[in-house]
Formats: C-alpha cells, sequence, structure tokens
C-alpha cells in the first residue's frame, strides 16, 4: 500500500471516530487534543479496524463468488421444472406488452374536407410519439411549384404551415394507393369493411371470422401463436418440423450412439456409445453447447438413461457391473456383480417411473430387480422362454416382458408374480416393447419387423386382437418410443438405412413426410423432450440429429 493510501485511510478513520462521537450525543474533539493522543494506541486502533474492514471485505467477495456460481449453474442445467417456450427465449416480464414492430400512420386530420370521399378516417386517432416543432413554424409555397398545385383546398391558396403540407402529402399518398378492402379492419368495433354484395345491412359492413377476440391490429403487433396448439389434436398426413443444428455438433461421438435421452427439464440431453464416453448438451437448437465428458475405461455403453427424478444416470454395457452416475456430486459409482448371480452382460434395463427400482435383463428368462437406493437385488422374475425387452406401466407396480417365445408377460411387482400372458398376434420373437406415459397403449416389435398396437385393459381381459399391425418395417425392429401425449409412435430399426417411421395415434398412419429426404443414415435410438417440441435421433455415424416438432410449444 502506498504512502498516499495510508494517510487518507487513518485520516478517512479518525474523521469517522470524531463523527461516530458526535452521533453519540458527546461534542466533538478538539484538533489539540487529536495531536496529543499516543501515535502507539492510534496505531493500534487503525491496525484493529483494517483487520475488520479485510475480513468484511473477504465476506463480501466469498458471497458474491457463491452468486455467481449459482447463476453459472442456473444457465447451463436450468430449473428442474422450468421448460423452454418457443417464441419466448428472452425472459421478460409477465406483466409488460411486447413492443409493437410497426403501426399504422394515421396521422392525417378529418379537417381535410376535399379527400374525406376518398379515404375512410377512424374516430380516434393514435397520437404521434414524437412532434417537430420546426413544422409549424415553416410555411411551403404550394402554388410556386406545379407540382405541388393539386394539393390546394382554394384555387387562390399559397402558403400553408409545415403540419399541414405534411398532413395532405400523407391524404393524398392515400388517395392515390387505396387500402385493400377486406383488409380494413375497425379498431373500436373489431369490423371489417367488405363489398356492398357480401354485406346484408346499409353501412356495408360485416364481422369477420375470428375478429371478435382480436383486439384490432394488435393481433400483428407479438410473435406468439394466435392459436394454443397444446390443446390441438396432432393431424394425421403430414407431419410439420424443422431441421436444427445436431445435438452433439460440438463434440461428436467416435463410435455409434446408442442412447439418447432428454433431462426431465428438456434442457439437457444425455448422448453414450461404444466411444465409452458419457457426455451432457445443453439444448436450445441454435448452439447446443456441451456441458460435461465423463470417459469409461474398459466400458463401451450399450445403454444410459436418467432416473426420472433426474439425480442420476444408469450405464449399463457388457459386463457382470453397471455404473451409477450422480448428477448433483459428480461422481461415478461401480456397482456389482450382483449377488447370487453369475449373468456376464447387464446391457438391456429398464427404469420405472417412481425410481424406485431398475428391471435388468439376465440369463434363461430371468429379469433381476434392483433397487436404485441400496443398489442391491431385490428379487427375481422368470419367463418361460428368453427375455428381450421390457416395459414398465401403472408408474412402475406392473412390468410388461416380451421374448423368445412370442408371448408377452404382465407382472405385478407388488406381488411378484405373472398376471396375464398372453399372444403377440403374428410374432415369432418380441425384440421390443414400449408403453404409453398414462399405461394405456403398448406396442410390441418384433424380428419380423412388424408393430402390434394394443390397448392395455383389452388385453388384459383376454382380447389379443390388437388395435393395429404396422408392417412399414421389413427388419428386425430394434427400438420403440412413445412421445410425451402418445400422439406420436418411432419404430425403428438398426439393419437398414433410414429405417425409422413416425405413427400418428389413434390414426394408426404413417406420417408420409418422413423420414426426410436429407437422410438418417443408420438410426439406433429416438427420445422426445418432456414438451414434445425436439426429437434426438441417435445413428450409427456417432452422431446426433436434432428436429423441431412445430406442433408443440414447449421443449
Amino acid at each position: 500500500m502506498s504512502l498516499i493510501s495510508q494517510n487518507t485511510g487513518t485520516k478517512f478513520l479518525e474523521n469517522r471516530d470524531a463523527d461516530e462521537d458526535v452521533d453519540a450525543g458527546g461534542s466533538s474533539p478538539c484538533k489539540d487534543t487529536v495531536e496529543k493522543e499516543p501515535k502507539l494506541s492510534r496505531f493500534k486502533r487503525s491496525k484493529k479496524r483494517n483487520r475488520t474492514y479485510n475480513k468484511y471485505q473477504k465476506a463480501s467477495r466469498m458471497e458474491e463468488e457463491e452468486k455467481e456460481i449459482k447463476k453459472l449453474e442456473s444457465f447451463l442445467f436450468g430449473g428442474l421444472n422450468s421448460s423452454i417456450q418457443f417464441g419466448k427465449e428472452i425472459a421478460g416480464d409477465d406483466n409488460e406488452r411486447p413492443l409493437p414492430l410497426f403501426f399504422l400512420d394515421k396521422s392525417a386530420g378529418d379537417d381535410m374536407i376535399v379527400y374525406k370521399e376518398d379515404i375512410c378516417q377512424d374516430s380516434k386517432e393514435r397520437k404521434p410519439v414524437w412532434v417537430d416543432e420546426e413544422e409549424e413554424r415553416t410555411e411551403v409555397n404550394i402554388l410556386s411549384v406545379r407540382r405541388l398545385r393539386k394539393l390546394r383546398k382554394e384555387a387562390d391558396e399559397k402558403l400553408i404551415s409545415g403540419a399541414e403540407y405534411v398532413s395532405r402529402l400523407r391524404a393524398q399518398h392515400a388517395k392515390l394507393n387505396p387500402r385493400t378492402d377486406w383488409a380494413e379492419v375497425n379498431q373500436k368495433s373489431g369490423e371489417v369493411f367488405t363489398s356492398d354484395d357480401e354485406s346484408n345491412d346499409e353501412s356495408g359492413i360485416t364481422n369477420a371470422p375470428g375478429y371478435g377476440d382480436a383486439e384490432g391490429d394488435d393481433v400483428l403487433r407479438g410473435n406468439y401463436e394466435l392459436i394454443d396448439k397444446s390443446s390441438v389434436k396432432l393431424l394425421p398426413g403430414i407431419l410439420e418440423y424443422s431441421r436444427l443444428m445436431n445435438a452433439n455438433s460440438e463434440e461428436p461421438s467416435n463410435g455409434p450412439i446408442n442412447s439418447v435421452q432428454f433431462h426431465r427439464n428438456g434442457k439437457l440431453l444425455l448422448t453414450a456409445g461404444l466411444d465409452k464416453r458419457l457426455r451432457f448438451f445443453q439444448i436450445d437448437g441454435k448452439r447446443n453447447t456441451s456441458v460435461q465428458s465423463i470417459f469409461m475405461e474398459d466400458f463401451p455403453t450399450r445403454k444410459a438413461s436418467f432416473l426420472p427424478n433426474g439425480s442420476h444416470v444408469i450405464l449399463s454395457g457388457r459386463r457382470k457391473f453397471f455404473y451409477v452416475f450422480d448428477l448433483v456430486k459428480a461422481a461415478v459409482d461401480k456397482i456389482g456383480p450382483l449377488t447370487g448371480r453369475e449373468e456376464k452382460s447387464l446391457e438391456l434395463f429398464e427404469v420405472s417411473p417412481d425410481s424406485n427400482t431398475v428391471a435388468f435383463i439376465g440369463n434363461e428368462g430371468y429379469i433381476l430387480l434392483v433397487s436404485t437406493k441400496t443398489k442391491e437385488l431385490i428379487g427375481t422374475l422368470k419367463m418361460n422362454g428368453t427375455a428381450r425387452s421390457l416395459a414398465f406401466v401403472d408408474d412402475g407396480r406392473q412390468l410388461i416382458s416380451g421374448g423368445g417365445d412370442g408371448h408377452i408377460y404382465h407382472w405385478d411387482l407388488r406381488l411378484r408374480r405373472c398376471i396375464h400372458k398372453g399372444v403377440d398376434e403374428g410374432c415369432i420373437t418380441t425384440t421390443s416393447l414400449s408403453a404409453s406415459p398414462d399405461s394405456s397403449l403398448f406396442a410390441a416389435g418384433s424380428s419380423s419387423g412388424i408393430v402390434n398396437i394394443y390397448r392395455r385393459d383389452n388385453f388384459l381381459g383376454g382380447k389379443k386382437k390388437p388395435l393395429k399391425s404396422i408392417e412399414n418395417l421389413t427388419t428386425t425392429v430394434n427400438f420403440l418410443k412413445f412421445n410425451q401425449d402418445a400422439q406420436i409412435l418411432a419404430i425403428c430399426s438398426h439393419m437398414k438405412k433410414d429405417s425409422l417411421k413416425l405413427i400418428h395415434i389413434p390414426s394408426f398412419n404413417v406420417f408420409s413426410n418422413w423420414p426426410p429426404r436429407s437422410g438418417l443414415q443408420y438410426p439406433r435410438c429416438v427420445d422426445f423432450s418432456p414438451g414434445g417440441g425436439f426429437m434426438a435421433i441417435g445413428n450409427a455415424a456417432g452422431k446426433v440429429l436434432l428436429y423441431k416438432l412445430n406442433h408443440y410449444q414447449n421443449a
């Protein structure tokens, strides 16, 4: 510290002591008394106060650093319950109205009798935001210039003010360029001017459909949707979508992508594959920033999945153990081998919707139930044939499974026994299963490429006939996925190029404009964001293709 700063600090402290004594009710000490105070005592007191001041500064800096860290975490991961809304990326005050992109200039006055027959004036005009004072003081000679003589109201009129000149020019422009009749909206009453032939009353004014609730031309001032598509059913035939930047463009994979999944907040995407890396990306459709990459030693990942509560990630491969990644602590735990089991591969699993149970496919038709809290084996289920696919239903209280015998099993996990067993029509081997979020529907894919869609209540009641059999794939169905409102079903096969179809539910028709012409290569996995706005597709080339589904407003 320089001498100047030391003297300034001491003088400041002395003046502050004097002010404190005055505030306490005492008189201000004289200058002679301050000078007679021993130098040693003043030095000790100043040193003590400097230490106190330094502690306060240190605490203040630590508090600011903690706020900055929390702000950064919120920017990267976002709140667990928050979601992206398209068209509202820039947050603002909910009570503030969006600024208008344009406004209609209607400053022409009613006093212009000459043009009142040709233009339609509103009864209430908007006031201009800014008025040029020079216009009132300026005079324009409209008689001296030939092209301005048409602005005269009287034959001998010569000088007019600047404001009057501007007003007459606008009226002349409106006269030469009349507006389209059907686009004339009366802001006050919401009426539209139409032709006399289409009008039933004497005024020639009729109401246009949809203008009853609109506030005049205010509907054009914002970028919000006029129709709330979230409550509208998705139509069959053509799917409206947009191609976005690849989700893993900042850090593509060196091997096939086996798993993609969105976090429950809709902003974080997980990718995993045979390159032994678990990656996280912040998805916004524009940059898709890479958040973190974790290398798993000697562990090519066959499947990775978030727990539904969003706290952990389960990773499996062709090993007798699996990994659990804690998102909060950023720590990886190795679990297994499971006690009493001799499985050499735990590559296929499903997580219950309540985040309490993980079901692994074991050897010889066994299904292994593992607790997510204790990471221990809590029970087993046994099928007659080999187990190939699983799906939880009824909020995790029941499990459906399929395998080599062509049957679909329903298990009650509380009783740990099979409550129903039915034949999957036309199926030799069930290779994939998926249930809708409300568990009312489930789809079963087979090795022959046929996908059967069942209503679960009817299937449990003995009706084995599927609602629809989808025969658009010709190779083994490896992956099935319903979106969040069960209006779209994605079916996928690893064995053929561009073999990913999107089925419209409940019409059970394939969208005709999918897959896109740009090509998907060899798709391996699909996931929809919690709000339905994003769809991510992982392929064998190590890319994660990202699409925006325009029907859905939230990510």
